[in-house]
């Protein structure tokens, strides 16, 4: 019994783990987000974060929206290798 609790324990420690690696990943591309909508002059309120990295893909790529909407995050972060090369998240933004 004490180790099944033990491997129960650790699964939860491991899914805690991956849960919080895939929601930092998710908070690092709505920074740079922030980045682009910033470096691009974006005016509207609703054009930062994820969004605004869809938006920016639109424009460079002439792509459409559903095919910005329908990237994944994984997606995303591989569209975007290049403009985020050197990019290191603001030091006010650090936790």
């Amino acid at each position: 019994m004490a180790e099944t609790d033990n491997h129960q324990r650790q699964r939860r420690e491991l899914d805690q783990k991956i849960f919080q690696t895939e929601a930092q990943q998710k908070w690092l591309l709505a920074r740079f987000g922030d980045h682009v909508a910033e470096r691009e002059g974006y005016q509207s309120d609703d054009l930062h974060g994820i969004h605004a990295l869809r938006y920016y893909l639109m424009q460079k790529h002439h792509w459409t929206p559903a095919t910005v909407l329908a990237l994944s995050e994984d997606e995303l972060r591989f569209a975007l290798l290049e403009e985020r090369e050197g990019w290191t998240l603001p030091p006010e933004d650090r936790l």
